[in-house]
């Protein structure tokens, strides 16, 4: 649900309200919630982190300035692409990150999963087909962008699985790092005005809504990928695509074509099998990791025990008698 707000508050930003500086506002995005993850902080709500011991500055280090480039060229290819061709690059996002696991973790996944993953990009790349508008610059940022997305989803689930980070223990570390490493990219990317813009108080309001949208989506994101992994987070996103375009079809009356339409119940079909084969595979590791208790067989007695013992048998029968 933040991701489809978030779409639609930085469309109307920088469509309608005229602001043509996706870097700042991304910029603008992360000064927010820094200032939010201060008031967590100073209430004493923001989790503790884990030793600096287990996790290197490094890898800190190397997850915010890659946060940075994700983030930023994310609303850049949004701002010069439609919405189609923007949701037409993430598809791309896929693969990469199971490449990238591959190459950097050994990390293989089954071949149902790949042809579920097969039919999941098919069906949105056939549902979104009509709604594309081809820029050349915008092809150029979306292209770039595909690696530092994926590198970005994989770096925050690991180090979530693996260093026991929280979500907002990890966002309050890479934050700053974020922001300077967006401070650097805005004169390569923004054009020059962004003190002339007209800061009133709906132009304001809009822009602080879709940072506000922005910390929401961060954390959520950072939650499903702790939870989940990179690639289940893709498809995630893909599953909203499909979302937007079924809603608009069954509540607005909206008509995207029916080829539209069963490209979208292809992805829906793909991602509830990719589901399944998830559901299984942890239902499977999580058999193999219960613990096997078995009992001992009884010992067997000796032969002068069990003449003992009848003889105390006997005896007490006779005190009895």
């Amino acid at each position: 649900m933040v991701a489809v707000g978030i779409i639609m508050a930085n469309k109307l930003v920088m469509g309608r309200v005229g602001f043509n500086f996706p870097i700042f506002l991304t910029f603008v995005h992360y000064i927010t919630a820094w200032i939010l993850l201060a008031i967590f902080k100073a209430l004493s709500v923001l989790p503790v982190s884990p030793p600096s011991k287990t996790t290197p500055f490094s890898s800190i280090f190397a997850l915010g300035a890659v946060m940075a480039f994700a983030s930023g060229l994310a609303n850049t290819s949004l701002k010069y692409n439609s919405v189609g061709f923007y949701q037409m690059a993430k598809i791309a996002v896929t693969p990469t990150i199971v490449l990238a696991e591959f190459i950097l973790f050994r990390k293989t996944i089954s071949s149902k999963k790949v042809l579920a993953l097969a039919a999941v990009s098919a069906g949105v790349a056939v549902a979104t087909v009509s709604d594309l508008e081809f820029n050349l610059f915008g092809a150029i940022v979306a292209i770039i962008w595909i690696i530092p997305s994926a590198i970005n989803k994989i770096l925050w689930s690991n180090l979530q699985q693996q260093g026991n980070w929280t979500a907002l223990a990890l966002m309050w570390k890479t934050t700053p790092i974020t922001i300077f490493f967006l401070g650097a990219l805005m004169p390569w990317i923004d054009p020059p005005g962004v003190l002339s813009f007209k800061w009133d108080i709906n132009n304001s309001s809009a822009i602080l809504i879709s940072a506000l949208l922005g910390f929401l989506l961060q954390w959520s994101g950072a939650l499903a990928l702790g939870a989940t992994s990179a690639t289940t987070h893709v498809v995630l996103g893909q599953f909203k695509t499909c979302v937007i375009l079924l809603g608009g079809y069954l509540l607005f009356d909206s008509d995207p074509g029916i080829v539209s339409i069963g490209g979208a119940v292809v992805a829906l079909t793909g991602m509830s099998v990719y589901t399944t084969f998830n559901l299984q595979e942890s239902q499977e590791n999580a058999n193999k990791q219960l613990p096997k208790h078995s009992l001992p067989p009884p010992k067997p007695k000796p032969a002068s025990e069990d003449n003992k013992d009848l003889s105390v048998n006997i005896t007490k029968n006779n005190i009895v008698v």
